[in-house]
């Protein structure tokens, strides 16, 4: 059964036809930025497994100098996907429909993390160089 996922309008939606994998947070001043929260919930995808289903024409990206990129629904502002040279590499797991069948394995930059969050005890993290939100 394909995993799908869509924004927060409902205008665009995808579907994945294989399993996420090497699921993450990070939490990153960049990452806190671009998801507008403490931290992001993103998992890998091939990209020969991802397709959108409705709403392509709805979506707007941002690009790094490094190539690496999200693409945002330009009605509600969900950022459903991430990029790398054009092609989808992951997605948010916020956006995806019923139960993705995967769980967080890890957390990342948690050196950078905000001041007022807590990161739970026991689960994985790795600490990482502070990375200030700037392109």
């Amino acid at each position: 059964m394909a995993i799908s996922g869509e924004c927060f309008c409902g205008q665009v939606s995808y579907e994945i036809s294989g399993r996420l994998r090497d699921a993450r947070s990070c939490h990153c001043s960049r990452c806190r930025k671009a998801f507008s929260s403490q931290a992001s919930a993103y998992a890998l995808v091939e990209s020969d497994e991802f397709q959108w289903v409705r709403g392509a024409q709805q979506l707007t990206s941002y690009v790094s100098n490094a190539g690496f990129g999200f693409q945002f629904c330009r009605n509600c502002g969900s950022t459903l996907c991430g990029t790398f040279n054009g092609e989808v590499h992951g997605v948010t797991l916020g956006c995806i429909n019923g139960d993705p069948e995967i769980e967080i394995g890890y957390h990342i930059y948690v050196d950078s993390k905000a001041v007022w969050e807590v990161i739970p005890a026991g689960v994985t993290t790795f600490g990482g160089p502070l990375v200030e939100a700037s392109d």
